[in-house]
């Protein structure tokens, strides 16, 4: 089963960084993704999800600077599965701090409009649920 490394960035106002896949995506294409991807043979979750996460966003964060928030199955509708490892962290970052390294855009989104979006079904299922997290309150005065 493939293995799936992921992170939800947050930002000071509480909006979370999603990507917008292209045309080449080749599952979810032109739906907004959660930033990161396969873990490759030979490496752990944790080291792929920083690899993933500087390839995509040019952010670079420290393990003790990611939570892991999430870990299981998904299943898709067409019968695909993958193994997911969902993390997260606060950052004090704006768009201005992202390096659009793959798909069509990388953005921090408000939360509200987020939930609007074309989601990509991953996303659809676990964005309104680490929204309401308590990981995700925590982080939010709203």
């Amino acid at each position: 089963m493939p293995r799936i490394a992921v992170c939800y960035l947050v930002d000071r106002r509480g909006r979370v960084l999603l990507q917008h896949r292209d045309e080449h995506a080749p599952r979810a294409a032109e739906q907004w993704g959660i930033v990161g991807g396969h873990v490759e043979d030979g490496e752990d979750f944790d080291t792929a999800v920083r690899r993933e996460l500087l390839e995509e966003t040019g952010v670079r964060l420290g393990p003790e600077e990611l939570r892991l928030w999430w870990e299981g199955d998904f299943a898709y509708s067409d019968g695909h599965r993958s193994h997911y490892r969902v993390y997260a962290a606060q950052v004090d970052l704006t768009d201005a701090d992202i390096v659009l390294g793959e798909g069509r855009a990388i953005v921090f989104v408000d939360p509200e409009e987020a939930l609007s979006l074309d989601l990509a079904e991953s996303n659809a299922h676990l964005l309104p649920r680490f929204l309401a997290s308590d990981v995700y309150r925590g982080w939010t005065t709203v």
